[in-house]
């Protein structure tokens, strides 16, 4: 990155699906810093000077209002772990932010397991996490479960996280195609998940290097549902100029071509 900081724009956006009216999704804009976290509006813009920006998506699962609640929870979590790196590197110690995210994301796990077995309300409650923590240096990324980031780069659009499904492993080995990705009955079957009753969960980390005028979505699957693949690289290489534009365009074809799933995205500019 340019020594002169970044500007980020960005548009999120949210909606039940049609099979229910609960939404267990959630999404979560917020900026974190020596003072704590500070939730930003949905669609707004910032630079990243004094404090990071941190783009998170999460979509639970569980009976009655427990994948609300678990979605809510691991993103609440997140912005009190996250601003507790700021006070370790105030005090001299620089912490490895790849082995704080998997540190942070088991220890949620731990806890929205111990909620769960709280009360047969909860049982079995768990969530997809796909978190962008965006630093001056580095994005860094932590993901669990079929929720995606995508990065539009140069006229290219490709997945940044990996579906944790077998069904998801088929596919990037060329023994399925799109379609028959897309109608398989184990495509959400998922072997990694926060919460959930699994005993250990094992996110993916990474460090992703960034620079000004790469776009970024985080969505649910509900996103995939009803936008394939062309249709989102489409939908990102169009009204760059406009993150409200694209997050209208995905969600609008997303909830006309299936929109049965509760559906979420974030759409990010750097400028």
């Amino acid at each position: 990155m340019s020594d002169s900081p970044s500007r980020f724009l960005w548009s999120a956006a949210s909606t039940s699906g049609s099979r229910k009216t609960e939404n267990d999704d959630s999404f979560l804009v917020f900026s974190a810093g020596v003072s704590g976290a500070t939730q930003l509006d949905h669609t707004s813009e910032s630079l990243l000077d004094t404090e990071d920006l941190v783009f998170a998506v999460s979509d639970g699962m569980g009976g009655g209002n427990a994948g609300y609640l678990a979605s809510s929870l691991i993103l609440k979590a997140l912005t009190f772990l996250i601003p507790k790196t700021f006070k370790t590197a105030a005090q001299g110690f620089h912490p490895d932010y790849l082995e704080l995210l998997e540190a942070q994301i088991k220890e949620i796990h731990h806890s929205i397991n111990e909620k769960a077995e709280s009360s047969n309300e909860f049982k079995g409650m768990g969530a997809t996490l796909t978190l962008a923590w965006f630093t001056p240096e580095n994005l860094y990324v932590a993901h669990a479960g079929d929720s995606r980031l995508y990065l539009h780069r140069d006229g290219q659009t490709q997945q940044i996280t990996h579906d944790h499904s077998f069904e998801w492993r088929k596919l990037h080995r060329g023994e399925i195609n799109e379609r028959q990705y897309r109608t398989s009955p184990k495509r959400s079957v998922l072997c990694e998940v926060i919460g959930g009753g699994h005993r250990r969960v094992r996110p993916d980390v990474a460090a992703i290097p960034y620079q000004k005028g790469d776009r970024f979505m985080l969505c649910s699957d509900g996103i995939i549902d009803g936008c394939w693949e062309k249709h989102i690289h489409k939908a990102l290489s169009q009204n760059t100029d406009s993150t409200s534009a694209t997050a209208d365009a995905l969600m609008t074809r997303a909830i006309e071509n299936d929109g049965s799933d509760d559906t979420t995205l974030i759409v990010l500019d750097v400028r």
